[in-house]
């Protein structure tokens, strides 16, 4: 199945774009194929973040079926005060 897959903020960056088309059965054959074309630099980003899949967290062995919005969002750094 292929999803669009919303990205932020850095993997964003990494992309090129705001929204990328990515294959897969979950949530983790999403974030590998996307890690194949934008490098290790996206992967370690991606799995360091979060994944939001219908409004809601999602851990990376969710299964999808083919009617989700999946977005990855980089983690987000702590600020002092």
């Amino acid at each position: 199945m292929t999803f669009r897959v919303r990205l932020f903020a850095a993997l964003r960056e990494l992309a090129g774009a705001s929204y990328v088309e990515a294959d897969g059965a979950t949530v983790e054959d999403i974030v590998r194929q996307l890690a194949e074309r934008f490098g290790e630099r996206f992967d370690d980003i991606a799995r360091a973040g979060s994944v939001v899949v219908d409004g809601e967290r999602a851990p990376l062995e969710t299964p999808l079926t083919g009617s989700e919005e999946v977005a990855l969002l980089p983690p987000v750094a702590g600020g002092g005060a």
